[in-house]
């Protein structure tokens, strides 16, 4: 029996009436989500200080719109493939080590793109940086689903809720160190600060593992499997939602687009549509990672006031109004009430529609819904930078209030087969 199962068992065993190992149980299950809350943060925190200093990386290799666009594809795609091999990897050797050494590698590798002498050198080192973003973020997750299910409360929200915060941070800081810091020196001081948190969370996630084959807690996944049969044993056969599931995969694309897009292109807009210095821009990402933290710290409450169809229309409409503004605003203060709409909007819409899919299929269900919902943040960058290369960056910004609006469309159109599946 795997650590984390260990623990959920002692817990159980004291449920009736507190048993002796339930406290010591419980504090360690405690100090396991402490731990892996710090890695959601510091995945954010990294990821956005990178973000807001695209501009400068920009000037240093003397990219095109175009070509910087290729380059960031670097990031996607790196993190894409590597998604499906972290699985495995987690399989074999436990959810919580895979996180260190993921954890590790983007830390490590998020300095080097400052050193990046042309578009092609940046797409190569972005690769590997995607590649530890993509190992983070399965790994964390997979742990995440296991402490959930140990803990049988819902407390996956808070994990990404640290993730947005620690977005908000590394904007923020990126914001104040841009015009006092070269980019050099920011990124190389963004890994320093980065593996000090790996260290420290890693060691309670390393001494909680479980150290055999299977991942730590590996017997959540058959909790999921659970309840994905038993939505079939309620009148949903599998083959049945297939195509709801990649309806709701279509859904988070629409919106992991905007995410993606937000992400490397709000700080080039702020400063070169509309003139905002390299402090100033860094605070446009800055603005959207506060807002979908906000999103992300309410969203349980607006789940229970809306239901999961309504708050992903409601956050698709918003998400489209607020970019409408963003990318067409001709002052830049108006720009930041914009994007701020935009994460409020976005922030809760991938987690619905994923927890979504495993209500309706179970973890296959998870699995094509992320794999459709991914595709966003891979087409995103570098759409935008062909359509800013054809158009302008403030035209190609408005293509994610567009599919913001499908999104919305899309779930107001399914949502009968929505109620009927999850019923």
């Amino acid at each position: 029996m795997t650590s984390i199962n260990k623990l959920r068992a002692m817990i159980s065993s004291g449920a009736g009436g507190r048993g002796a190992d339930q406290g010591p149980a419980a504090r360690q299950l405690l100090r396991i989500r402490v731990a892996l809350t710090a890695f959601f943060a510091v995945d954010g925190f990294v990821f956005a200080g990178w973000v807001v200093r695209i501009p400068d990386v920009k000037e240093r290799t003397g990219a095109s719109p175009s070509a910087l666009g290729l380059a960031l594809l670097g990031v996607s795609v790196g993190a894409v493939v590597t998604m499906t091999l972290t699985g495995r990897l987690c399989q074999r050797y436990g959810n919580h080590r895979v996180t260190v050494w993921a954890g590790a590698l983007l830390v490590a590798s998020v300095a080097l793109p400052a050193h990046a002498g042309s578009a092609v050198a940046l797409g190569a080192v972005l690769l590997l940086f995607g590649a530890g973003f993509g190992a983070v973020n399965v790994a964390a997750n997979s742990a995440a689903v296991d402490l959930v299910a140990a803990l049988r409360r819902p407390v996956m929200p808070s994990f990404h809720a640290a993730f947005s915060l620690g977005g908000m941070l590394g904007a923020g800081l990126g914001g104040l160190l841009a015009d006092r810091l070269g980019v050099a020196r920011h990124l190389a001081l963004l890994a320093a600060l980065g593996l000090v948190v790996v260290v420290w969370a890693g060691r309670t996630l390393w001494r909680e593992s479980a150290g055999g084959g299977q991942g730590a807690g590996s017997g959540a996944g058959s909790a999921v499997e659970e309840r994905g049969s038993g939505a079939a044993g309620g009148g949903v056969r599998r083959g049945s939602v297939g195509w709801l599931v990649g309806v709701l995969g279509l859904i988070a694309l629409c919106t992991t687009y905007g995410e993606g897009a937000m992400a490397d292109w709000s700080a080039l807009h702020l400063k070169e549509t509309l003139g905002a210095s390299a402090g100033v821009a860094a605070a446009g990402y800055s603005v959207f990672a506060m807002a979908m933290t906000v999103g992300r710290l309410t969203g349980s409450a607006v789940l229970a006031r809306l239901g999961a169809t309504r708050a992903l229309v409601a956050g698709g409409a918003l998400g489209a109004a607020g970019m409408l503004l963003g990318a067409l605003a001709p002052t830049l203060w108006l720009a930041l009430v914009g994007f701020a709409l935009t994460g409020l909007g976005l922030a809760n819409v991938f987690p619905i529609t994923i927890g979504t899919a495993g209500q309706l299929a179970g973890p296959r269900g998870v699995a094509m819904a992320s794999t459709i919902g991914y595709g966003g943040m891979l087409a995103g960058p570098v759409a935008i930078g062909f359509l800013a290369d054809w158009f302008s960056l403030a035209a190609a910004l408005v293509t994610v209030a567009v599919l913001s609006g499908v999104a919305a469309v899309t779930s107001w159109a399914t949502r009968e087969a929505l109620r009927r599946g999850t019923a």
